[in-house]
């Protein structure tokens, strides 16, 4: 039961070229920033990531980017990452732009166990090419398959070492779907607790999903855009 690894370098042995990963995170708003440290430096490529964006240049996957890490983008946008805009429109990445709510439907529904779904997002544009086609109460939908992972890389407020996992404010945004869909989830936390500590009430993510866990060390914490009212 005890699933706590040492650090970021032993939570993701195991994570080879060429291998899919959900991230966890929304903007720069918790992502697992030290597991993405840890795959740059491993100097592992092919990546397809599954992830609502990039991050930023010289942040986030914005340093696998760099690094020609990642083979394939599965996101709902580009954001503030004008490397990943670059490497688009130059033909250098594959690119999977899927509308956000189909995103995160996609990655909870491979968590359920659900393969496939029927949503209205996405019909009339190149989005439903080549996908099946049904119509439900007078309405056009297109079938949608659940995203797979091999692993899936999270970042959490608290856990402990069964892996029970509580997310702070906005960082519960992608986590607890991802932290469903990968077939080895990865979660790293700002504190890590022992069993008992956190209220069970309050738990989004159950243990039963996570398979390693481990204390991050520094997290910068950077606003993507920072936004001031002026004094007047």
């Amino acid at each position: 039961m005890n699933k706590v690894v040492k650090n970021a370098e032993e939570a993701i042995q195991g994570i080879k070229d060429d291998m899919t990963l959900m991230v966890g995170g929304f903007g720069l708003c918790g992502i697992p920033e030290n597991c993405i440290t840890a795959l740059v430096k491993s100097g592992i490529k092919g990546l397809t990531c599954i992830s609502n964006n990039a991050g930023v240049d010289n942040f986030g996957l914005g340093l696998l980017l760099q690094n020609r890490q990642i083979r394939k983008m599965i996101s709902s946008y580009v954001g503030e990452n004008a490397e990943f805009a670059r490497q688009m429109l130059k033909g250098e990445l594959e690119v999977d732009l899927i509308p956000q709510g189909s995103l995160a439907a996609r990655c909870q529904a491979a968590g359920m166990g659900v393969p496939a779904f029927f949503t209205p997002a996405g019909y009339g544009t190149e989005v439903a090419e080549g996908k099946e086609v049904r119509w439900f109460n007078g309405k056009p939908h297109i079938l949608e398959a659940a995203l797979e992972a091999d692993f899936a890389l999270v970042k959490a407020w608290k856990g402990d070492r069964f892996g029970n996992l509580i997310y702070k404010g906005t960082a519960r945004n992608f986590n607890p779907a991802m932290a469903m869909g990968g077939k080895i989830t990865i979660a790293e936390v700002e504190e890590l607790v022992e069993p008992g500590v956190l209220d069970p009430n309050f738990i989004h993510t159950p243990g039963v999903f996570v398979q390693r866990i481990f204390q991050g060390e520094v997290y910068e914490k950077r606003i993507e855009q920072r936004t001031v009212r002026s004094k007047n």
